[in-house]
């Protein structure tokens, strides 16, 4: 090996190390207690209200929905539609137009689903602890995320947890567009009962529905 080929070799093995060590152990301690805490779980269920935000352009819009997770599937309801994942396929049902979209389950995708926001930070993100909080007289500790990706749509993602239980709270995603969306965590139930048709669509169930296959 030349000189030049191993000088290069210490500076990519300096490099890793200083990039590993960029993550902050106080905040990837209380993210894995965090991160276990929801996946001993066989599925969880939660009411939730989401703001979307966008200073710039002056919107702002409130929503509220509920949703069952387990592992990566999930069912959400929320404003007149449903969204249902096994982890393979994804449905889409628009209640007033009485039509369902199918496309693939994108577990690649920038955008983050339901069932990611408990491991996301495992794999492409950096996270650091920020500060602890006292909100409704809770103790929250909050930790941002930031991905490695340039090129991802979201700028950072800032996580409330409560030091009590490890639950999250709350949690703010910021992206390039200008979007800022809010999410906070209400009713939380642990192992709610799911069944083979909690994380699949029936047609059945929607007479008449329009089918639009994007796969």
């Amino acid at each position: 090996m030349t000189t030049k080929s191993f000088s290069l070799l210490a500076l990519s093995a300096t490099l890793a190390l200083s990039a590993a060590a960029q993550q902050d152990p106080k905040a990837g301690k209380i993210l894995d207690a965090m991160s276990a805490k929801y996946q001993a779980l066989n599925a969880f269920g939660a009411s939730f209200t989401q703001t979307l935000e966008n200073p710039s352009a002056k919107v702002k819009q409130n929503m509220s929905g509920d949703i069952v997770v387990s592992g990566k599937k999930f069912h959400l309801k929320m404003n007149g539609q449903e969204v249902i994942n096994d982890g393979k396929t994804t449905w889409t049902y628009l209640k007033n137009e009485n039509e369902v979209n199918i496309a693939d389950a994108d577990g690649d995708s920038q955008d983050m689903s339901p069932s990611q926001i408990y491991t996301m930070y495992k794999k492409g993100y950096k996270y650091a602890y920020v500060q602890q909080v006292q909100e409704g007289g809770e103790a929250l500790d909050v930790i941002e995320l930031t991905p490695e990706d340039r090129t991802n749509e979201v700028i950072k993602v800032r996580l409330k947890v409560r030091k009590k239980d490890q639950t999250v709270k709350s949690w703010q995603m910021f992206k390039k567009n200008g979007n800022q969306y809010s999410f906070t965590i209400k009713n939380f139930k642990p192992n709610p009962p799911v069944t083979a048709t909690t994380f699949a669509f029936d047609k059945a169930d929607h007479k008449g529905v329009k089918v639009v296959d994007l796969r």
